[in-house]
């Protein structure tokens, strides 16, 4: 009876949540290639520009802000940062690129890339009401889990027999590559 009531529940949460756990899958390994891949958005336009710098000090958010108004660029701002001899001036569908002393630099124009930005803007939202939503689907997928371990009763496959050392290497695995990565 308890394997009957666990595959049933396990099963209905499955179903209710296939669609956000295939989403959450799908966006979540893009995110981990993000720093070679960015499958947010793709490029559409790459524009070579010259402008003169001030000295790194004298930049500032609002230098970076007029600056995108100088370079004809008219959606929001979002941030800028000075690294590696580097300034980068990111704006909501176009990123500035400059190197601080020649000034050369590229405009690179973007767009969304239809269904994928929304499922990684769904993995990484912050809103109040999603992040509770997104927790009672963490404990859901934590159900889901143990009540996979119930649904097999007594055998060769059980838990008890064969799937307790699958999911000692599951939890070991990530925790050595946390120590030694």
């Amino acid at each position: 009876m308890k394997s009957l009531k666990a595959r049933n529940l396990h099963r209905d949460l499955g179903y209710f949540y296939i669609g956000l756990i295939i989403s959450f899958a799908i966006s979540g390994i893009l995110m981990n290639h993000r720093d070679s891949w960015h499958a947010e958005k793709y490029t559409i336009k790459t524009k070579k520009v010259q402008v003169n710098l001030p000295a790194e000090d004298k930049i500032t958010e609002d230098f970076a802000k007029d600056l995108g108004k100088q370079l004809a660029i008219e959606d929001k701002f979002r941030r800028f940062k000075i690294e590696d001899g580097k300034l980068r001036i990111s704006f909501e569908k176009n990123d500035v690129d400059l190197d601080l002393k020649s000034g050369k630099g590229e405009i690179v124009s973007y767009i969304k890339t239809p269904i994928i930005s929304s499922m990684m803007k769904l993995h990484k939202n912050t809103s109040n009401w999603w992040i509770y939503y997104g927790d009672i689907f963490g404990f859901s997928l934590i159900t889901i889990a143990i009540t996979g371990t119930l649904m097999i009763p007594a055998g060769k496959f059980s838990f008890k027999k064969r799937g307790w050392k699958l999911a000692l290497a599951g939890i070991i695995f990530p925790l050595v590559v946390l120590l030694f990565v």
